[in-house]
């Protein structure tokens, strides 16, 4: 089941939207850890005009992360609709892995974000901030709400206001552990 008329965002202003956002809530993912913290997506503009990805989240007290690129779905459509590439696994990057990054909401000030893609099986509430006001998060539930998806599988991520920056890095072992469930 899914939605492939789910309504996007039109006229995405792509470099307000490069920068720092940090996850205020996601539906559980294969692809992203369990227990991480802390969670956020860095993105910047390549020349070529698609956007370099880094996601970031931290487990166990060790920084994982992983590295892409994004892209238009259809560079002359004025949707917000995207598709995303990871090479995995991280530490040995060679198997491509594609997905859909769909911008459902944006606040006018490019402050918060919420983004899902047509099978409705995953969904992310973003902000600028590692808060996000609790009447605008229940704002953008009612919305995901409407158009279909099960907004009790949310979970909110931990964002703590003074993230551990130098935490030892790990080599993208989480892949690994995130298959097997753990």
């Amino acid at each position: 089941m899914g939605k492939e008329d789910l309504q996007v965002v039109k006229g995405l202003d792509l470099q307000r939207y490069m920068g720092v956002w940090y996850e205020i809530a996601s539906m559980p993912s294969f692809f992203q850890p369990k227990n991480g913290i802390n969670t956020r997506a860095t993105y910047s503009l390549n020349k070529d005009s698609t956007v370099h990805v880094l996601n970031e989240t931290f487990v166990d007290g060790k920084k994982s992360s992983i590295e892409g690129s994004a892209y238009k779905v259809d560079p002359k459509s004025e949707d917000a609709k995207f598709k995303v590439k990871f090479m995995v696994p991280p530490f040995f990057p060679i198997i491509p892995v594609y997905g859909n990054y769909w911008v459902l909401l944006l606040d006018e000030d490019y402050q918060w974000a919420l983004i899902g893609e047509p099978s409705l099986k995953y969904l992310w509430v973003l902000c600028r901030q590692r808060q996000l006001d609790e009447a605008i998060y229940n704002r953008l539930l009612e919305h995901a709400r409407q158009e279909g998806y099960d907004v009790g599988r949310l979970h909110k991520t931990t964002q703590n206001d003074d993230p551990e920056t130098e935490a030892p890095k790990d080599k993208g072992f989480w892949w690994i552990k995130a298959l097997l469930g753990k």
